[in-house]
C-alpha cells in the first residue's frame, strides 16, 4: 500500500479547442510530471498508487483522459473509421492524427500554467509523448518511453492473434467487458508476472462503469495508423529520454523500443525481463525509481 498523498481531482479544462478531464496527486508546488495514456486507456489506467509513488519522489503526478475517451470530449461526429486499408498496408482517413493529441497535451499543461513538464507516455501514450518533445521540445523536461516504438514500418508487428484481437468486435455488456478485459490481461501481462484476475476484474468493471467508449479506441487507432513513423524526427531531440519496455511484449515488440532508443541521441534503455505490455504492481518499485532519477 502507499501513504495518503494530497489528491486533486476530477477536474475539467479546455485546451485545443475541447473538454479534457484530469486529476492530480501531490504538491502542485512541485516540477509536474503529466502521464499519458495508452490506446483507449481511462486516465483511471495510471493505478492510484502508482502516482501516489511518483508523488512521494517529489513530482505532482497529473493523469488525463485523452480525446475521444473516458469523460474527454468524444468525436461523435467523424463515425467509426474503416481500418482495412492501413491493415493492408495502405492510407486511411483519420479524423485527426497524434499531432493533434500532443496538441492536447500542451493545451492541458497551457490550462495548467505549466511552462514544462516533466512528460512520460505508455504505448499510445508514448507515442503521443515523443509528438509533444519532436513538436514542443522546450515544453519538455525530460521523455520517458513506456512499451512504446517510433511508428517505423520496418519494425516487427503485433502478434497475429494479439493483432486479432484488437480488431474483434466491441463488447456489448459489462459481462462480455469483463470477459474480453480478463483475456486481454492474461494476453498482455507477460510469462514473468501472474495476472491477479481480482484485480484486473475490479480494472474492467471501473472502466466499464466510468466511460465505455469503444468507437472512440478505434479513432485513436486510426490516427496512429496515419501518423506515420517518428524515427527520423526523433534523431534531432536533445530532450534526456528514458525508454522502458517488456521483452516479451506481444502487442508493441520490444525492437519497438529498441528502436526508439536507437533514434534519440544519448537514451537511456530499461528492458524487463518476463514483462509484456502491462505494468503490473511487481514492476511499479523498479519503473517508478526509473522515471524518478531520470527526472532529477
Amino acid at each position: 500500500m502507499y501513504e495518503p498523498i494530497p489528491y486533486q481531482g476530477p477536474h475539467f479544462v479546455a485546451a485545443n479547442g475541447i473538454k479534457l478531464c484530469y486529476d492530480a496527486f501531490g504538491n502542485p508546488a512541485n516540477p509536474p510530471l503529466l502521464l499519458i495514456s495508452g490506446l483507449g486507456m481511462q486516465l483511471i489506467g495510471w493505478d492510484d498508487e502508482v502516482c501516489a509513488l511518483l508523488a512521494q519522489r517529489g513530482y505532482w503526478v497529473i493523469r488525463y483522459d485523452n480525446r475521444d475517451v473516458g469523460l474527454s470530449t468524444k468525436f461523435d461526429e467523424a463515425g467509426l473509421p474503416n481500418l482495412l486499408p492501413a491493415l493492408q498496408g495502405g492510407q486511411i482517413n483519420a479524423p485527426y492524427l497524434l499531432k493533434d493529441m500532443a496538441a492536447d497535451a500542451v493545451g492541458l499543461m497551457d490550462a495548467l500554467g505549466i511552462d514544462s513538464a516533466h512528460v512520460l507516455g505508455a504505448s499510445m501514450g508514448g507515442m503521443i509523448a515523443q509528438t509533444v518533445a519532436i513538436h514542443y521540445p522546450e515544453r519538455v523536461r525530460t521523455l520517458t518511453s513506456i512499451m512504446s516504438t517510433t511508428g517505423a514500418p520496418d519494425l516487427p508487428q503485433p502478434k497475429p492473434e494479439v493483432a486479432m484481437m484488437l480488431l474483434a468486435p466491441a463488447a456489448k455488456s459489462l459481462d462480455e467487458h469483463i470477459q474480453k478485459s480478463l483475456q486481454w490481461a492474461h494476453v498482455l501481462n507477460g510469462p514473468g508476472f501472474p495476472l491477479d484476475e481480482a484485480r484486473a476484474r475490479e480494472q474492467a468493471i471501473a472502466t466499464y462503469e466510468r466511460s465505455y467508449y469503444p468507437v472512440g479506441t478505434g479513432r485513436q487507432l486510426a490516427a496512429i495508423f496515419a501518423s506515420g513513423s517518428r524515427r527520423e524526427a526523433l534523431r534531432s531531440l536533445a530532450v534526456p529520454t528514458l525508454v522502458i519496455h517488456g521483452k516479451d511484449d506481444p502487442l508493441v515488440p520490444v525492437e519497438g523500443g529498441l528502436d526508439t532508443a536507437a533514434a534519440i541521441p544519448n537514451a537511456k534503455l530499461l528492458l524487463i525481463e518476463g514483462l509484456g505490455h502491462a505494468l503490473p504492481p511487481e514492476t511499479w518499485p523498479e519503473v517508478v525509481t526509473a522515471v524518478a532519477e531520470h527526472a532529477k
